[in-house]
């Protein structure tokens, strides 16, 4: 394991600014460097903590993005009402922007939605519709539906539709990827992106594309995914994969693809407690094991992996032994073997 560094406290950090409203914390989340995490001592290993954002994600800022967009042209007014599919984090994001800004909001989820996120929602003032039923065997297109009926003649409704508007890359084209790049003066070798709607990592490479940089932008997907010309299978860690292909992923590409499975994102989820003290939700775990897999290739290297959001919304699941075992098939000791946490004999 690497040896930690020390931080002087001697000096005095500069006042906290003050913001205007909540959304106004949206962004300029932290850089942290990753001295445990990989066993390779020569990588140099930031994450980006998107769960610092005030609704806990990075989903925070395209929900932001989308609905000030359509506020500032007209497409939403206040005291009208949003509506979306979301599994959790997008969720929260709008109905956190749309207390701000005094729209309501209606959440289109399913039984797989996690019920912390549910409540989050509801906490915020969102309407939760719940659908309950697959459609052809797919609860998104059933989730999607669904938004259609409750779009169908009501002019006072706008749908942000996260999974086409491209307002989802520009939020992050705009502020994840240009804080990363402002922070490390555009010394970034490689940038790893769990993918779903495939919005963070497209803002990403555009923005690094647009500036002439080299950064290999590398999409982690989930085993099970539609994405990149994957077959869809069974998948149970919320927010990353897809079981149809969003319109905004279609055609794209990036310098590589890893896929990943749930017992992966497991593992990398206890790999960063214990080697970094650091509660990561399922996507970054299965983020952080795309890297570990990479580490011989990546000495040398500087590389950025931005980790959506906290553990602490997966405390029911991904860090429940019981459920992991249900539900994956895997006892403790499989996820600590595979996350190379076993105790020497």
């Amino acid at each position: 394991m690497n040896v930690r560094t020390s931080v002087d406290f001697s000096r005095a950090d500069p006042a906290p600014r003050i913001a205007d409203n909540m959304l106004d914390l949206v962004g300029q989340t932290p850089l942290v460097r990753l001295q445990g995490y990989l066993d390779e001592a020569a990588v140099n290993l930031l994450a980006k903590v998107e769960a610092m954002n005030p609704g806990g994600s990075a989903k925070d800022r395209p929900a932001r993005h989308m609905i000030e967009r359509a506020l500032a042209d007209g497409r939403l007014k206040s005291g009208d009402t949003v509506v979306e599919s979301s599994s959790g984090n997008m969720g929260i994001g709008l109905a956190q922007t749309c207390a701000v800004h005094g729209l309501r909001f209606i959440c289109v989820v399913d039984p797989n939605a996690q019920a912390q996120n549910v409540a989050i929602i509801r906490a915020l003032g969102g309407q939760i519709e719940l659908v309950e039923t697959p459609l052809d065997g797919d609860f998104l297109a059933a989730r999607l539906e669904r938004v259609a009926e409750l779009l169908n003649g009501a002019p006072d409704r706008f749908w942000p539709n996260q999974y086409a508007n491209t307002d989802n890359p520009a939020s992050h084209e705009t502020g994840t990827i240009a804080e990363i790049d402002t922070a490390l003066h555009g010394d970034i070798d490689y940038l790893f992106v769990a993918c779903s709607s495939t919005g963070t990592a497209r803002g990403c490479r555009d923005y690094l594309r647009a500036h002439g940089r080299k950064t290999k932008v590398i999409a982690v997907d989930a085993e099970g995914s539609t994405l990149f010309d994957g077959t869809a299978g069974p998948r149970k860690i919320s927010g990353m994969g897809a079981g149809r292909l969003p319109d905004l992923a279609r055609g794209q590409r990036f310098d590589d693809v890893i896929r990943v499975s749930d017992l992966a994102c497991v593992a990398g989820c206890r790999r960063a407690v214990a080697r970094e003290g650091f509660l990561v939700g399922g996507s970054g775990g299965g983020v952080l094991e795309a890297v570990r897999g990479m580490q011989d290739r990546l000495r040398g290297k500087t590389v950025v992996a931005i980790i959506h959001d906290s553990g602490a919304r997966y405390l029911g699941t991904v860090f429940d032994g019981d459920w992991v075992a249900r539900e994956l098939g895997a006892s403790e000791s499989d996820v600590l073997a595979m996350a190379g946490l076993m105790p020497s004999a």
